[in-house]
């Protein structure tokens, strides 16, 4: 890190919420879940017998057997406390909290802020600080034209949700990117540096019909509710993936539907207030869940989730183009993802298998060839144990993945490379971003552990192949150059740990390791071996 360059960039506008916030944080102890009081209900159920408990996960809005997997199963991101959406928590249940209790936390006078008497109308406040810090010796490969990469990336990220009585909810979230270094890299698609400007902002409307919660939410907004081996928040960035669109849900006892029609937001301005809608860029779809009924296993209660999904892409520029033998050919296509997913537990052990079948066309730029059908697909599936008996909770687990690869001989056929132009979870595979989910065929064990209550460890070792030894090596982003100078199909080995320590309340200090190591035939293909690290302190409330 080069404290002149880093130094250049206009922290200041960071500095003070993030010392104000972390000293008003480091006094409070952690704010814990109690059974309701009935003293301490909003006043329009005063009076009555106060609710019975449930076992929910902390600010989690109660979505029956769809709240498994801390709320994942609902399709709005995990909530444990805070959530991966911010706008996916309920601070409602706050209004049980003792009061000694709820004083323990200064932060919890944010969460629950009544703009009525009668508790009607109340405004939950947010706030995420985050700085990381990356180094890359050789960055993709060898390839990124930088060595020794040195990243600094600092966020802000502030949000207000308004909840007017129990059908209208409003939410804003606000965001501000800063990025520096030395021999640093990728700072100009606009996912690292953003000035100030609206990331969320949605308009939701809910209540009960039909025997389900249902619910429509209008606005930019991000989206969670789909494979992670195809899309994601885009989170390893300082700017998340959002969405200008729609969704509308339906949650039932044992079945949820989730439609919805996505714009991608324009990220690249950097003006104040300048982000845009990028219309060539669209997601739209239906996904739906059924949640199988409960069985037991080795004493322990199962449960299995059978969803079947449609998700469309449209989309065209760089992450649309098709490689050739000499370099790419530029186009636009629409992949037809149709799949389906099992996943749950049976007693001890968890379960996911994923099959999405992948059609569609593409169509070349001006004078550059005839519309070429689309035909790929991939199978995702893992199988772990975990030892629940044991105080650390190890799991292991065995993840396996297939995305499909074409040729890039062909110029007439069907398209054949599995396309996931929207950002797979960078966790889910490879934290580097220097392979993704396209021509790819991986295979490793994921082990975890938490030693302490505060303290998790991650290792992940998949050892990665070419689908297609016809096709081309495809990193996040970007089309590798080796074309018949790359023999064979084994590409090499991306050992990965990460360790989190929750030091202290609202506060989690992560190191990401990992390395990789190439194949023969990468190396004399030109690939270099690598080394990563990051180390992130975030703050949030």
């Amino acid at each position: 890190m080069t404290p002149r360059t880093l130094l250049s960039r206009p922290f200041c506008f960071s500095a003070g919420p993030a010392a104000l916030l972390a000293g008003l944080c480091m006094a409070q102890t952690a704010w814990a879940d109690t059974l309701p009081s009935h003293q301490n209900l909003p006043s329009s159920q005063q009076g009555k017998a106060p609710p019975a408990p449930k076992k929910l996960p902390p600010h989690s809005p109660d979505w029956g057997v769809f709240n498994t997997g801390k709320g994942a199963a609902a399709g709005f991101g995990t909530v444990g406390g805070f959530g991966q959406a911010r706008w996916a928590e309920d601070w409602s249940d706050i209004v049980n909290t003792p009061p000694e209790k709820r004083k323990n936390d200064w932060f919890n006078r944010l969460k629950y802020i009544r703009l009525t008497d009668k508790g009607d109308i109340w405004l939950s406040i947010n706030g995420e600080e985050r700085l990381r810090y990356i180094f890359e010796n050789q960055p993709m490969m060898g390839a990124a034209g930088k060595t020794n990469a040195s990243r600094v990336l600092l966020r802000n990220m502030y949000g207000a949700d308004l909840h007017i009585g129990e059908h209208i909810r409003a939410y804003a979230e606000f965001l501000w990117g800063v990025g520096g270094g030395s021999n640093y890299y990728g700072y100009q698609t606009g996912y690292q540096r953003e000035r100030l400007d609206l990331q969320q902002g949605i308009l939701e409307v809910k209540g009960n019909l039909l025997g389900a919660k249902m619910g429509v939410m209008g606005g930019r907004q991000v989206f969670l509710d789909a494979p992670v081996s195809m899309q994601s928040a885009r989170d390893l960035t300082n700017v998340q993936q959002t969405w200008d669109g729609f969704r509308g849900y339906a949650v039932w006892k044992s079945f949820r539907l989730d439609i919805f029609d996505f714009m991608q937001t324009n990220k690249l301005p950097q003006n104040v207030f300048a982000d845009g809608t990028n219309y060539n860029a669209r997601m739209y779809g239906i996904y739906t869940s059924t949640a199988l009924p409960t069985f037991s296993v080795m004493n322990q209660k199962s449960q299995l989730f059978a969803d079947v999904f449609f998700i469309g892409y449209l989309f065209n520029g760089a992450p649309a183009a098709l490689p050739t033998m000499t370099g790419t050919q530029a186009g636009s296509t629409r992949r037809d993802n149709a799949g389906a997913r099992f996943w749950g537990n049976v007693g001890p052990f968890d379960i996911s298998l994923t099959g999405v079948f992948q059609g569609g066309e593409f169509r070349p730029a001006a004078s550059q060839g005839a519309t070429r059908p689309v035909r790929a697909y991939a199978v995702n599936g893992s199988f772990g144990w975990t030892a629940k008996s044991l105080k650390a909770k190890p799991s292991i687990a065995l993840q396996a993945d297939l995305f499909s690869g074409g040729s890039y001989h062909s110029k007439n056929g069907a398209v054949g490379t599995f396309a996931t132009p929207y950002f797979p979870l960078p966790y889910y595979n490879d934290v580097t971003l220097a392979l993704t989910s396209q021509n790819l065929i991986g295979v490793g064990p994921v082990v975890t552990a938490a030693p302490f209550p505060d303290l998790h460890l991650k290792l992940h070792v998949p050892v990665f192949w070419r689908e297609s030894t016809q096709d081309a090596v495809y990193g996040t982003g970007k089309i590798y150059s080796y074309r018949n100078n790359l023999s064979g199909g084994f590409l090499g080995v991306t050992p990965q740990t990460q360790v989190a320590w929750n030091f202290a309340p609202h506060w989690t200090w992560t190191h990401d390791i990992a390395g990789f190591l190439a194949s023969q035939g990468m190396h004399h293909a030109g690939a270099k071996d690598g080394a990563f690290y990051m180390q992130t302190m975030e703050f949030k409330f």
